[in-house]
């Protein structure tokens, strides 16, 4: 397939979390196995009104998989136990929609 040898994305999703956008694209390696790429996308405005977006990447192959979800997981109920479900930041950064905004990411 030409898509594994471009390194295009196989399948992706976008989260739209306030400022913030995350990408989860699915891409194959040169043995034609798949890895998942998150890119976090954060918009950042300068004095003069313009903007630029700064970005941060994890990559995960498969042999991760397992042990990332476990952590995640742990850490995601260590929180929600000892801090609960509820935002408690004064901060209105998760309120914005969740559309999908492919600029963010290029």
């Amino acid at each position: 397939m030409e898509d594994f040898k471009n390194n295009e994305e196989i399948f992706s999703k976008s989260l739209r979390c306030g400022r913030r956008t995350y990408f989860f694209d699915v891409r194959a390696t040169k043995a034609e196995d798949y890895y998942l790429t998150i890119t976090e996308s954060k918009r950042f405005f300068n004095d003069d009104g313009t903007s630029h977006w700064k970005k941060h990447k994890v990559y995960l192959y498969k042999e991760d998989f397992k042990d990332f979800q476990d952590t995640l997981d742990e850490m995601v109920k260590f929180i929600f136990k000892n801090k609960g479900e509820e935002v408690i930041s004064g901060n209105d950064e998760n309120t914005e929609s969740k559309e999908d905004t492919k600029e963010e990411k290029e």
